[in-house]
């Protein structure tokens, strides 16, 4: 499994930014990542400075939004979909996206299910649970 760490996460998201303003050539995930930004005006001051990405602080306590783990979280969904890992999210994302009006918006939902199944299986200590996951997000394409 791949697990960088924060640092790494930040670097990456910085330096595809960086690049990407300067015209450089981006690698395929890169351009998926940058795809995100662009969705994303709010986190260019964070993209923009690397020194003091690396150095903040994102207390969800005090409501605070980390913009690296948004991203991430975008990149991560968006491979899954390519992928259909684990099986059934790329449907249940494109009936989600056709409910919403909005492949965007879709993520989001998908990111509350994302983060749940997450927070359960470190919470108890299992191994994330797929089928549960792709089960939140068929639920939410409900009307």
């Amino acid at each position: 499994m791949f697990a960088p760490s924060k640092e790494a996460v930040r670097r990456f998201f910085c330096d595809t930014w960086r690049k990407a303003s300067s015209g450089d050539v981006l690698t395929p995930m890169e351009t998926i990542a940058h795809d995100w930004m662009l969705q994303h005006p709010e986190y260019e001051p964070e993209l923009s400075d690397l020194e003091a990405a690396l150095a903040a602080d994102y207390d969800a306590v005090h409501g605070a939004t980390n913009p690296f783990l948004h991203l991430s979280m975008h990149l991560s969904i968006s491979e899954q979909i390519a992928i259909d890992q684990p099986p059934g999210i790329r449907d249940a994302f494109i009936r989600l996206a056709e409910r919403r009006g909005s492949e965007h918006d879709a993520h989001h939902d998908i990111m509350e299910c994302l983060g749940e199944m997450l927070w359960t299986s470190q919470r108890h200590g299992l191994p994330p649970d797929g089928a549960t996951y792709v089960d939140c997000v068929k639920r939410r394409s409900l009307p």
